[in-house]
Formats: structure tokens, sequence, C-alpha cells
């Protein structure tokens, strides 16, 4: 399985970006991210069928993980905080119906990542 993230960049605090992550087939789908210095962390889950959502506490309310008919799944975030600041990698675990999976341990194919920097 093939992943390709992409629509990270530079925004400031309060502002909103979509991540769009291209796979190469259809599978259930998770975004991480990773700030300097710290462990890659779980931000959202989708599961293969879509109606099945899961976020991280600290992002729930304000980031919104979906997935078109199609293999993309795209993950916006609004709202962003500089504490947002991270290189987010879209991942895909071979699963299909409707679980949804938040343990980095379980995915089996990870993209390249996209940095998202929030700052003013």
């Amino acid at each position: 399985v093939q992943l390709q993230a992409s629509g990270g960049g530079l925004v400031q605090p309060g502002g909103s970006l979509r991540l769009s992550c291209a796979a190469s087939e259809r599978n259930a789908m998770g975004w991480f991210r990773q700030a300097p210095g710290k462990e890659r962390e779980f931000v959202a889950g989708i599961s293969y069928r879509g109606g099945e959502r899961s976020y991280a506490a600290s992002v729930k309310g304000r980031f919104i993980i979906s997935r078109d008919n199609d293999k993309n799944t795209y993950l916006r975030m609004n709202s962003l905080k500089p504490e947002d600041t991270a290189v987010y990698y879209c991942a895909a675990k071979i699963s299909g119906g409707s679980a949804v999976y938040s343990v980095e341990s379980t995915y089996d194919y990870w993209g390249q990542g996209t940095q998202v920097t929030v700052s003013s």
C-alpha cells in the first residue's frame, strides 16, 4: 500500500488547514503527528466504511477526519494552535468493516509525512 500525504504548511494561530492522504487501496486509516523532541501520537482514525471515527482528546472538536468513496482520506484542522505544530503522517491498517484504530503499532503502512507549522 502506498500513501502520499499533502497539504501541510505554515498557518497562523486560529487558522485552518486540510491535509490529504492519497492511498493506493482502501483500508482503515489514521492520522498521527510527531512534534520535535516528542514521540509520535495518534490524532484521528476512521474506519474502512467511513462511518466510524475516533479523535485524540487534544484535537476533538477542532479536527475532522473524513474520506471519500474511493481511497482518499482527509484531515480538516480548525482553530489551530502552536502546539499543533508537527509532522503529520497518514497510516493504513489493512482492515474492512467498522473498526477504528488508535494504536500506532497496529498500523501496517505509513506515508512520508507533511509539515504543519502554526505560528504568527
